[in-house]
């Protein structure tokens, strides 16, 4: 029944629990200009990714036949809400900690975040822009050198204050794989992945394909971060609906990814898989998960048995190339031990802890989003884990323990620091 899928609160401890800092899982960094030029071979610096300026003043990036602007809303830190704009412009109207690690970590500090995993920008939220390159082997030495860079240089800056986030090569099992090992030995412990490969143009998660990555970061202990938008997709009510109601329907995107993954057969076969839903949200998980097993238990016998709905089949020896023992399922269980909710802010789901699990959700700021809690990040995260009434122990969980553990993530001491 739905009733003993809750958990009971923790009993309070009087252990003593820092809960004046967070850890934030979903971050982003605005790359700086010479990420990738100052690593590729001189033969590739024409078209590898970086920034001009045309005589108008304005910046883009370019590579290959792309061209991209820099700025808009995902560089907003420091911008009153009324200066938002999704239009371009240069770095030099940025604030600094957008792509630079030294003024990032006083950011930081100014909103009480003592770690910071960053997803990138200008490659995408899992590396979209190298899979669509036309020279993959280019691409490649792309891919490598935003990983050197991102575990080299942004993170040793301060190794216990940024934890590292890497991207694969998405076109090549093989090269992903390869690529999870090179940068597991350098200290990396989370990769991109996609919500839905499907609109990228790949095979889904169903098919096969992905199993030998999804089979190394089982079994070398590498979190799979899944950011909402990483599909290159974003939902739509319809045609014409407006921005703001598809943006405030986007859960709908991990919530099925979150599904896909349940029903996959992947759960069991990889049973050391870890997935963080990144800028997911929380308060959609519990009715999702209500949802997902009283479907389970009322179709589960009849999909067991292979047959065809909708164009496809489901059960057993399904057309993926994965075999699913589907009564080895169990939506709860494999949601508790599997799967992460990140939020930035979300009262409804934190008053649904019971459900959702205070060991399965981190917070998030979200800098330099337009979404971004910076720089009241800590304030507002105490503010609504104290109205939910949670426990000492259970606050910390949230703002730091649990996205340690699950990183494998030793932070600095926090610094001390005078906060306006």
């Amino acid at each position: 029944s739905f009733d003993r899928h809750r958990r009971r609160c923790p009993v309070t401890t009087t252990e003593t629990h820092d809960l004046d800092w967070l850890t934030s899982v979903d971050d982003h960094v605005i790359e700086p200009g010479h990420v990738w030029m100052d690593r590729v071979p001189d033969k590739y610096k024409d078209v590898a990714p970086r920034i001009i300026r045309e005589d108008d003043g304005n910046e883009y990036w370019v590579y290959e036949d792309k061209k991209m602007i820099t700025g808009g809303l995902g560089a907003t830190a420091g911008r009153p809400p009324e200066d938002s704009t999704v239009e371009g412009y240069p770095y030099s109207e940025m604030r600094p900690g957008c792509y630079d690690p030294v003024e990032r970590l006083k950011d930081m500090d100014e909103a009480g975040i003592l770690a910071s995993l960053n997803f990138p920008s200008i490659p995408r939220f899992c590396g979209q822009l190298f899979w669509e390159a036309q020279d993959k082997e280019l691409a490649l030495l792309c891919v490598e050198a935003y990983n050197d860079w991102m575990i080299d240089e942004w993170c040793a800056t301060d190794p216990g204050r940024f934890i590292p986030l890497i991207i694969i090569p998405l076109w090549d099992p093989a090269l992903a794989v390869a690529e999870l090992e090179r940068c597991h030995d350098k200290g990396a412990r989370s990769f991109c992945f996609s919500e839905n490969f499907e609109p990228l143009g790949l095979p889904t998660i169903e098919s096969g394909h992905w199993d030998p990555v999804i089979s190394a970061a089982n079994e070398m202990g590498m979190v799979i971060s899944i950011h909402i938008g990483s599909s290159s997709t974003m939902y739509k009510v319809s045609s014409t609906s407006p921005f703001m109601a598809n943006m405030s329907l986007g859960h709908i995107r991990p919530a099925g990814c979150m599904t896909s993954w349940i029903f996959s057969g992947l759960l069991q076969k990889f049973p050391k898989t870890k997935i963080a839903l990144s800028e997911s949200s929380i308060g959609w998980i519990p009715w999702v998960l209500e949802r997902a097993n009283q479907v389970y238990h009322t179709q589960r016998h009849w999909v067991a048995k292979g047959k065809q709905f909708g164009g496809s089949v489901e059960g057993a020896h399904a057309t993926s190339g994965n075999e699913v023992d589907i009564f080895a399922i169990d939506v709860y269980r494999d949601y508790r031990e599997h799967f992460y909710g990140c939020f930035i802010d979300d009262a409804t789901g934190l008053a649904m802890l019971d459900i959702v699990g205070e060991d399965n959700i981190m917070i998030e700021a979200d800098y330099p989003h337009s979404d971004s809690t910076w720089p009241h990040s800590i304030k507002l995260a105490r503010e609504r884990l104290d109205a939910a009434g949670l426990t000492p122990e259970q606050q910390f969980k949230i703002l730091r323990g649990n996205a340690e553990k699950l990183y494998q993530f030793t932070p600095s001491t926090p610094p001390e620091v005078a906060r306006p």
